[in-house]
């Protein structure tokens, strides 16, 4: 089977030749690859047969961002600065927000008169079919995430342009400011998603939102809250896509559990992360309460096992992974979030050739 061909058979819960798995790497880890094996991230990709590749999605053509040496603007306003963290085995860059525009609002209309709220106008989507096209050719599984800054979500913009206290202050104490600014980046990511999808013109098969609900204990707030501030907002990204035919994956960090059935009941097909440290996110109990009704791509573990673990430990938990997500035969093997470049490249093979059965 070619990856195409696995992950159809796979998504009608059949048996596949193998396991799907994709890899998902940081910037650091991606620099790593060039200076010690010599080969680029796609090279690595292609070496190893994974599953998935991830278009670029819409060119940015909209105003004028301000960018400096250590300061970049995005499309929503927010200025972030970039540090630089030495870790054992690498060095990673990480973009840090430093100002939140809408910190110091205190009124809906201070909200409705923000002069940022980017437009779906602000891309060029003409290339979108092209580079599905480019996927396709090499029989490899069509995926649009965008970047961090332009994920499908609504928690992690409303964080980033209000700063997260005042986002979660607001839903507590002033819930009409919150709606507001949820209400303005629904109405930007429901028209920018519908483009996506009618310009990749039937040729991509999943889209992947990203939202951190939760944290390492616990998730970030109440069932009853999500579904007051979130809820409606999830089903209409997911409404969206499955007018076009799309999977929908949906990505969160942390111990999410509560909020698991109302991702299901709005739709969701893949749950990706599945933080095997985050409380209450074991393996076991996740495929015992969902498996029928979810499928989940990660649960391989980069704060412990990857950096730190044996070759026979990395092993031990790929085979954890495929004995219980693994029932259904759809799930997708990945780790839990980028591999960092903590990471060694040793590691990294030895969980692709655990994924392969080598």
């Amino acid at each position: 089977m070619n990856s195409r061909e696995r992950f159809k058979t796979a998504m009608r819960g059949e048996k596949t030749d193998r396991f799907l798995f994709d890899f998902w790497m940081s910037n650091g880890f991606e620099n790593k690859l060039k200076k010690e094996i010599g080969l680029s991230k796609e090279q690595f990709l292609d070496k190893y047969d994974v599953d998935f590749r991830f278009i670029e999605g819409p060119k940015y053509i909209g105003p004028e961002l301000k960018i400096s040496a250590n300061i970049d603007e995005d499309i929503w306003g927010v200025m972030r600065r970039s540090v630089e963290v030495t870790l054992t085995g690498g060095t990673e860059i990480y973009k840090e927000v430093e100002l939140s525009p809408l910190k110091s609002a205190v009124t809906v209309e201070d909200i409705e008169n923000y002069p940022h709220w980017p437009s779906a106008d602000w891309f060029d989507y003409s290339e979108i079919e092209e580079q599905c096209d480019e996927i396709i050719a090499k029989d490899k599984v069509v995926v649009f995430m965008g970047d961090r800054m332009n994920r499908i979500a609504q928690l992690k913009p409303a964080a980033y342009i209000r700063g997260m206290e005042e986002i979660l202050i607001d839903m507590c104490i002033n819930p009409e400011m919150a709606k507001a600014i949820f209400r303005k980046i629904r109405e930007f990511y429901k028209e920018y998603a519908e483009r996506i999808y009618k310009n990749a013109n039937g040729k991509l098969d999943i889209v992947l939102t990203g939202d951190d609900f939760g944290a390492q204990n616990a998730p970030l707030l109440s069932p009853d809250m999500w579904c007051d501030f979130l809820g409606d907002g999830f089903a209409e990204y997911v409404a969206i896509a499955k007018k076009y035919g799309l999977i929908v994956m949906h990505h969160s960090c942390g111990s999410i559990k509560p909020i698991i059935p109302l991702l299901v009941e709005r739709g969701l097909d893949i749950l990706q992360s599945v933080q095997p440290e985050a409380n209450n996110m074991d393996a076991e109990t996740l495929q015992k309460e969902f498996g029928d009704v979810l499928s989940f791509q990660g649960g391989m573990s980069i704060q412990r096992t990857l950096p730190f673990g044996t070759p026979e430990e990395i092993e031990a938990e790929v085979e954890a992974r495929k004995r219980t997500f693994g029932k259904n035969n759809k799930y997708i093997l990945c780790t839990s979030h980028n591999v960092q470049a903590d990471v060694s490249i040793e590691s990294a093979e030895i969980l692709l050739k655990a994924y392969i059965g080598e």
